[in-house]
């Protein structure tokens, strides 16, 4: 039966929740499977245990789909990481994921948004975007890809209300 049920349930819409320590090893998963160099459990859960940072994960059934990290410091965040599994890209659960933060990062004080990302990352780039963020900075060669090409980070930010 609950085999049955869990079936039924992960054919919905993920749901978004805050995350916390114990989604960790998940975490550390699909961070590994969506970037060249993935972060440990460890990692992870160092910084799920950080009070300055702020983590929110979906779920469909019982599997972690997609997350995003930031820390918070004063009136200012940076986001971490985010990462949607491959089977639900272009679905705009990442679109929602940052939607969620954004509004948690303001309802906590922050006023501006800052992040890196690689200017290669041509998904990302367009999510940021459509989100309001804007191009502040550039460190070139600050990526290194799989086939060890230098690429740029672009440093993005955006101010919320």
């Amino acid at each position: 039966m609950m085999a049955f049920l869990s079936h039924l349930f992960a054919r919905g819409e993920p749901v978004l929740s805050e995350a916390g320590p114990r989604d960790a090893a998940a975490i550390a998963v699909l961070h590994a499977k969506s970037f060249h160099r993935g972060w440990s459990d460890g990692d992870i859960e160092s910084i799920l245990l950080d009070r300055a940072v702020l983590a929110h994960r979906a779920m469909l059934g019982g599997s972690l789909v997609g997350f995003i990290l930031s820390r918070v410091i004063l009136d200012e965040a940076e986001i971490l990481s985010v990462a949607v599994s491959t089977p639900h890209r272009g679905k705009s659960l990442a679109r929602r994921l940052l939607d969620l933060h954004l509004r948690r990062l303001a309802g906590l004080g922050a006023r501006a948004v800052f992040l890196e990302v690689d200017e290669d990352n041509v998904p990302a780039g367009r999510l940021y975007g459509r989100a309001g963020f804007r191009e502040v900075a550039r460190r070139d060669a600050y990526y290194r890809n799989s086939g060890g090409k230098a690429t740029a980070a672009l440093v993005l930010r955006r101010d919320l209300p």
